[in-house]
């Protein structure tokens, strides 16, 4: 009988840090531990302050840690950023085998193939996606393994992120006591607990909006085909109230926070639906009580708070626009788009994206865990249930290398590997 095990992944972001650990039992993913904090030494998804990262890591972990009962090792870590950028890569390898038949060998020969691309020195491949292989002139191959052919070749998406950005981070990480297991793109790692199926295979674009980021990813066929980010994010929208309403940031997020509450969004989709869909028909007489802020008035008009985050939110899906037809696949998304992250439940967010970007738009809501799931279920937590559904795989059933550290990191974890093939 198989033995328990434990995963836990940390979203580190602009924003807030929330640290999540799970039991897996039977392939069910169980939730024993949340801690989120307010994050500190993180600025637009990068560390800019290694001591005060640290510690918010540590209240984070230790937070989860005593609500779970149980200590954690090692941790899947989301990474983001500017400096995240993808490009698709072939790659082609002969089939020597006597019998021609396709082996797992050969798969990986093939996608190592796919990754002698050039990258800079200050750059290194964070994921390597198979995206199709193709063998002896036959596309549109999922997995080639027991397959006949003499020719087998790839095509992949490769995500690529800062050397020194990454590097940071994993000190961050074991500095608090644990070893990353993996570092994963944050878009990705919520496409994993939000996007169906249907919506990776026809085509839809992921948008992330953290706090002080926006990354976006592209699916098509299945898999990644187009991942970036770019710096704006729901801290731009506070920043903006802040200063159309003269008021402090702390009043700013508050007062957009509660116009956001009145749009409840942890409800079923067709009251979701209906409750957006009317967000427009507001009266330009309705009015959002802030007294006790320490503004001049105790409400303001509604129309005039709305304006303001509409217009912060039809520049960002511009860019986004923008980001999606320099990407290429412009007119190839029938699955349209979907919003996750903090800035995924700011009031109106639905509706400015689907003016701008011109597709059908829904709000991604994680699934695929149980447990404590009350504390998990917004659209900003799909990046750390991501982590969970990602990190609860076995190792033959991912499909993307990682390489946090260079090759010698890979080496150790090899020999690492090798040795425990000795133990009981």
């Amino acid at each position: 009988m198989p033995r328990d095990r434990t995963v836990a992944g940390i979203d580190i972001g602009s924003h807030k840090i929330c640290t999540v650990i799970a039991n897996l039992t039977d392939k069910k993913i169980s939730v024993i531990g949340v801690a989120t904090i307010p994050a500190k030494g993180v600025k637009k998804g990068v560390i800019v302050d290694i001591d005060e990262a640290v510690e918010a890591i540590s209240q984070s972990m230790d937070g989860a840690e005593r609500m779970a009962g149980s200590s954690i090792s090692t941790v899947f870590v989301t990474v983001g950023g500017s400096h995240i950028s993808s490009l698709n890569s072939k790659g082609v390898v002969a089939v020597t085998h006597q019998e021609a038949e396709i082996t797992s060998e050969d798969v990986e020969r093939v996608t190592e193939a796919a990754q002698a691309i050039s990258v800079p020195s200050s750059r290194e491949i964070i994921h390597v996606v198979p995206r199709e292989f193709i063998v002896d002139s036959q596309d549109g191959i999922r997995d080639p393994v027991g397959m006949s052919g003499i020719r087998l070749e790839v095509e992949t998406n490769i995500t690529i992120g800062s050397t020194t950005a990454m590097k940071n981070l994993i000190k961050c990480v074991q500095q608090v006591g644990v070893n990353p297991a993996e570092l994963v793109y944050s878009a990705f790692a919520s496409s994993e607990s939000v996007l169906t199926d249907t919506e990776k295979e026809l085509g839809s674009v992921l948008m992330d909006i953290g706090g002080g980021s926006t990354s976006l990813i592209i699916f098509s066929g299945g898999s990644p085909a187009y991942s970036s980010v770019l710096p704006i994010g729901g801290q731009n929208i506070t920043n903006d109230l802040a200063i159309g309403l003269r008021t402090s940031m702390e009043n700013a997020e508050k007062i957009k926070l509660r116009l956001s509450e009145e749009v409840p969004y942890a409800t079923s989709s067709l009251a979701l639906v209906a409750s957006l869909s009317s967000e427009d028909k507001a009266e330009p007489t309705s009015e959002i009580d802030v007294s006790g802020m320490g503004l001049e008035v105790d409400k303001l008009p509604k129309k005039l708070v709305n304006d303001i985050i509409k217009a912060r939110l039809v520049e960002i899906f511009s860019l986004v626009s923008l980001e999606i037809k320099k990407s290429g696949w412009q007119g190839s998304l029938p699955a349209g788009a979907v919003l996750v992250g903090g800035g995924a439940r700011t009031y109106g967010a639905e509706s400015a994206a689907k003016s701008v970007l011109k597709v059908p738009v829904r709000i991604g809501y994680p699934s695929g865990v149980t447990g404590l799931i009350e504390e998990i279920g917004g659209p900003d937590y799909a990046a750390v249930v991501g982590l969970l559904v990602y990190g609860s795989r076995g190792k033959e059933e991912k499909r993307f290398s990682f390489a946090p550290a260079g090759k010698i990191s890979q080496f150790f974890s090899k020999l690492g590997s090798w040795f425990k093939t000795f133990l009981p």
